[in-house]
């Protein structure tokens, strides 16, 4: 097992028995020592209140019905309880490729259900975990400083990981493919989409919508893609703006030059940059939206899966 993964399973199978230890010592020591579970029972309806606060939305915003698909809100078993999560799969067809979507800071919300709707609609089983359930609602808060400091700083590497694990253990139970598997991510999925390729050797696709690169070493984030580059399990396949103002473009040819040097996996991989693009460009319910290179880059999305052997 490679470094990164053995570290991170160890790290969530201590957590696990810590839990346990600490649930057991509960009942003698009184209610102060309970575990912590599930803040977030389901999902929240409509767009994160931070990015519309007025719940207006903008004219370029999609919509994408549900017309010849199975939609839903799901319940995923966890090492500590259901976690709520969203899937969307062409209606009647079995044995789907599955591709995991990571939101961006602002939780499963509307947008990125409509994402899942999206995949669906070319043919996959895309399902969208809550991944901040355990630490808040991130859809009713006013403010990103506040859901940085409140909810995503609190949220370990370890966790995530064991989540997306049990996202694709539901996917398989309801029919998904064991076999063809993705992922793919937005902002702090895109991340998590580089992460979970070097921990997971069943992923063989993914697509990291500009997601950081590089960040200090935490105890909740004990690394980050820079440092996994030659870990990498499939080929990823990295969406970038040129003019993203919280990724450096020297970040960018850090990881190129990092993925040239690994095996095959990254030297599969590939970076597209969008000149003239700031962050979050896909996100067409924000101002930061930008068409072209949006349209592009979902285009460039489903080829990357359709290549490595989803679509």
């Amino acid at each position: 097992m490679r470094l990164y993964a053995m570290s991170l399973k160890i790290r969530s199978e201590i957590a696990m028995l810590e839990s346990q230890f600490n649930e057991l010592k509960s009942l003698h020591s009184g209610p102060v020592l309970k575990r912590r579970g599930f803040m977030l029972g389901s999902l929240s309806a409509g767009f994160a209140v931070s990015v519309t606060p007025t719940g207006a939305l903008l004219a370029q915003t999609i919509t994408t019905d549900s017309s010849g698909l199975e939609v839903g809100e799901i319940k995923i078993k966890t090492s500590d309880g259901d976690m709520p999560g969203y899937y969307a799969k062409p209606a009647g067809k079995s044995n789907c490729a599955t591709v995991v979507v990571v939101h961006e800071i602002f939780g499963v919300h509307e947008h990125i259900r409509d994402v899942c709707r999206r995949f669906a609609k070319a043919g996959l089983m895309a399902v969208a975990p809550e991944l901040f359930a355990r630490q808040g609602d991130v859809s009713k808060m006013t403010s990103v400083p506040e859901i940085l400091s409140t909810v995503v700083m609190k949220v370990p590497d370890a966790q995530v990981m064991s989540d997306l694990d049990a996202t694709l253990k539901w996917a398989t139970a309801q029919g998904g493919s064991v076999e063809k598997i993705g992922i793919t991510g937005f902002c702090w999925g895109g991340r998590i989409t580089w992460m979970y390729s070097a921990y997971n050797s069943n992923i063989k696709s993914g697509v990291a919508w500009y997601g950081r690169l590089t960040d200090p070493q935490t105890a909740m984030t004990p690394s980050h893609p820079q440092l996994i580059a030659h870990e990498l399990n499939c080929p990823v396949l990295g969406l970038y703006g040129g003019a993203d103002a919280g990724i450096s473009q020297n970040s960018i040819e850090d990881m190129r030059t990092r993925l040239t040097l690994a095996d095959k996996a990254g030297q599969a991989s590939a970076f597209v940059v969008y000149p003239d693009t700031p962050h979050a460009f896909h996100a067409d319910y924000r101002p930061s939206y930008r068409k072209g290179p949006a349209e592009d880059a979902w285009l460039r999305c489903l080829a990357w899966f359709k290549k490595n052997g989803l679509v």
